[in-house]
């Protein structure tokens, strides 16, 4: 995130921060960025992150960046949000994941509009014009498939 964070103020833009303060206690906190919210847990750093969000990508990583585009994913299949919800899925990181997307639609977990919420690319500009022409595909039956399973 630092090479990210700092890569993008060397080209003139904006960067963000939000982090909760047993990080910035334990040193983790980067305090070259436009702006850095300290705040009181990791749940009030989703919070803000996702109110303060245009739209989320996923880079490639580890549990914490999975259990985040996961729960950005879920909020908008709730229609809390109607925000792109994306995966750099560079050198096909992200494959098991879209896999799995497609096993949830085959055994009727998911649906082709669930299916819709989630883009994904391997080039970056591909998906930054993917998220520009986003609209969200809910059309208010995001769960009417379940009624035969519950």
């Amino acid at each position: 995130m630092g090479v990210i964070a700092d890569t993008v103020m060397q080209n003139g833009g904006e960067v963000i921060g939000v982090i909760p303060k047993d990080l910035v206690d334990r040193e983790v906190a980067h305090h070259g960025l436009t702006k850095l919210h300290v705040v009181a847990s990791m749940h009030e750093r989703k919070a803000l992150m996702a109110e303060l969000a245009d739209g989320f990508v996923a880079l490639p990583g580890g549990f914490g960046t999975w259990e985040e585009i996961i729960e950005v994913l879920t909020w908008a299949q709730l229609g809390l949000h109607q925000k792109p919800c994306a995966l750099l899925n560079t050198a096909d990181y992200y494959q098991p994941l879209l896999n799995m997307v497609d096993h949830g639609l085959a055994e009727g977990f998911l649906t082709q509009i669930h299916k819709k919420l989630l883009l994904s690319s391997k080039d970056p500009g591909d998906l930054l014009r993917q998220m520009s022409a986003y609209k969200c595909p809910s059309d208010g039956s995001l769960f009417a498939h379940l009624k035969d399973k519950i």
